[in-house]
């Protein structure tokens, strides 16, 4: 079944067709003209290579097993029949990875991302929280290979972050995480109230891709204020000692972007002024979807009305998406790190 739908997701997705237009493009005399350009139209090449000789390859076992699978019915060899069951399983585990391989089709799917988390009302709980989920997210990328890289970070008053920026570097990793955008919402007995009564706290999570080079983002120098700070963050005593932590509001559309990762106040600019355009992009991209005042009224309410998922320690222990009702009944091993059903049940759910 799995295979069946694979294929009706290639002609809904055009991806033979796409194939044969990149054949194409590759052909032409001009190709290596444009360096960058060619080497992004063989990445894409590649990727619908693989995934059209993958579902080639898993279509024929899976005939091949059939075949196996009636003879053994006939001949009543249970060993075999049972050996036929665990391969099948086995491809259809692989089809599912390579249907998830296929949802992450989109042009930017492939590109690193920026994760900006902000406390919500509630002070130390709320801060405390979103440090959590910061955490989650890099256990994540940790046990998958992916680099990590701190941006920026303001502490809270007693503990936890009140914000904080961090890039994710690896394949694919605005595609696995771009519907991880929006509200998470914590229900705990609270670590810091000592008549140990019962919280929810909110924290908000915003995904945008690191922005390729060439893509061309037209940003005026006057719409641009651009603040220079003493950093409040780890980096050593030299960081704390010169304004090296840069901040750039973008006056049009109110984007804050800031950077004091680095001890060097240009090394610093040059960060913000990438993640401004990554912010821009997807700002455009919002707008063309209709969507941008959506996103923009949910960052400024952190609170019941926009959560995409609640996490709950206490009375009860479970982890539910709000948007796909996928539930999991181990939250200690979700908030070390283990999102990949929840990410890829969302998947599925975009691409339903």
């Amino acid at each position: 079944m799995l295979i069946k739908e694979l294929r009706s997701f290639f002609e809904k997705q055009d991806i033979e067709n796409k194939l044969t237009d990149l054949d194409r493009a590759i052909q032409e005399k001009n190709f290596w003209n444009n360096r960058d350009e060619a080497e992004k139209i063989l990445k894409k090449k590649k990727n619908y290579d693989f995934l059209i000789n993958s579902y080639k390859y898993f279509e024929k076992e899976k005939n091949d097993l059939y075949d196996i699978y009636l003879l053994a019915k006939d001949e009543n060899d249970n060993q075999i029949i049972k050996e036929t069951f665990n391969k099948f399983k086995k491809i259809k585990d692989e089809v599912k990875k390579l249907e998830i391989k296929c949802f992450l089709s989109n042009e930017n799917d492939v590109l690193d991302a920026y994760l900006e988390f902000h406390a919500g009302a509630g002070g130390t709980e709320s801060q405390d929280w979103a440090l959590m989920l910061r955490r989650m997210y890099m256990k994540w990328a940790s046990n998958k290979g992916y680099g990590t890289e701190l941006i920026s970070e303001h502490r809270g008053d007693e503990a936890g972050i009140k914000s904080s920026i961090i890039k994710i570097s690896g394949d694919y990793i605005y595609g696995f995480l771009k519907s991880e955008s929006g509200i998470h919402r914590l229900v705990r007995v609270s670590p810091f109230d000592s008549g140990a009564r019962r919280h929810t706290s909110f924290a908000s999570v915003w995904i945008y891709p690191v922005i390729d080079e060439n893509i061309d983002i037209d940003i005026i120098e006057k719409d641009l204020r651009i603040d220079t700070y003493r950093s409040s963050g780890a980096g050593g005593q030299h960081v704390n000692t010169t304004d090296s932590a840069v901040r750039i509001t973008h006056i049009p559309t109110k984007i804050v972007v800031q950077c004091q990762n680095e001890r060097s106040q240009h090394k610093n600019k040059e960060t913000c002024m990438n993640m401004l355009k990554a912010r821009l992009y997807e700002f455009e991209l919002q707008k063309k979807k209709q969507e941008n005042s959506k996103i923009e009224n949910n960052k400024s309410d952190i609170g019941w009305g926009h959560q995409i998922r609640s996490y709950v320690l206490h009375p009860y222990r479970m982890v539910k998406d709000n948007r796909t009702n996928y539930e999991n009944s181990s939250p200690d091993k979700v908030l070390d790190g283990d999102i990949d059903s929840f990410l890829e049940s969302s998947l599925y759910k975009i691409n339903a």
